[in-house]
């Protein structure tokens, strides 16, 4: 079984979905070679902070914000994930996506991929930093050197772009956007127990919609 799913690694839902994904297939037992494809919520903008996100694409005081953060952070809570948000930014993560295509290229992508969202969801790391995710990168067990290259790259670059298109096709609206066997759909955080009915289902079905991050921000379904 093949799946591939497109998210943001500052996207809650898209962590959190994947959680869930996880115990979907723990749960069935099915095994699955999964990819992670690139989506990027905030292409172009420069990072700012995200208490700053809140008031820009929600129009949030301060005290509203904080209030939609502790919701996000209650609901990964209820995965067993542990979220710090507040002091955290938002911004454009190609970097980060071409760190993970070259994980994928050699074989480490899994272990990449939980590492940022750990960093930035639970340790506050700044993702953006490129110093920052070169650590992250070799702790995930990247040659440092290859994956300071891979920052520099436009091929790299033009593969994060070519991600982006491809969910276009699919008309993809928010992540996490699950695909299994190009054949099922799921969109958005929508627990363990839908992810486990598309997973024993995978045959040809309208994509069903949970919590998730789109363009616009990140809204519960």
């Amino acid at each position: 079984m093949k799946i591939e799913i497109w998210s943001d690694v500052i996207c809650p839902f898209c962590y959190i979905g994947k959680t869930q994904l996880e115990a979907a297939l723990a749960e069935t037992g099915l095994k699955a070679e999964i990819e992670h494809k690139a989506f990027r919520l905030m292409p172009g903008e420069t990072p700012y902070p995200i208490e700053e996100m809140f008031a820009r694409r929600y129009g949030q005081s301060p005290e509203q914000a904080k209030a939609s953060m502790r919701n996000v952070e209650a609901m990964a809570a209820g995965q067993g994930l542990e979220f710090h948000i507040t002091g955290t930014k938002a911004g454009d993560t190609t970097d980060a996506h071409k760190l993970l295509i070259l994980a994928g290229d050699r074989g480490v992508q899994p272990g990449l991929l939980d590492a940022l969202y750990k960093a930035y969801f639970t340790d506050t790391r700044d993702v953006f930093d490129r110093g920052v995710l070169l650590a992250i990168a070799e702790e995930a067990g990247l040659d440092r050197a290859e994956a300071a290259a891979a920052l520099e790259s436009e091929e790299l670059k033009a593969r994060v772009s070519a991600d982006q298109r491809t969910a276009e096709t699919f008309n993809v609206r928010g992540v996490p956007f699950v695909v299994i066997d190009r054949k099922v759909a799921v969109s958005g955080a929508q627990g363990t127990a839908n992810f486990v009915k598309a997973l024993l289902t995978a045959e040809p079905a309208g994509a069903k919609t949970g919590d998730a991050c789109g363009i616009d921000g990140c809204d519960p379904a």
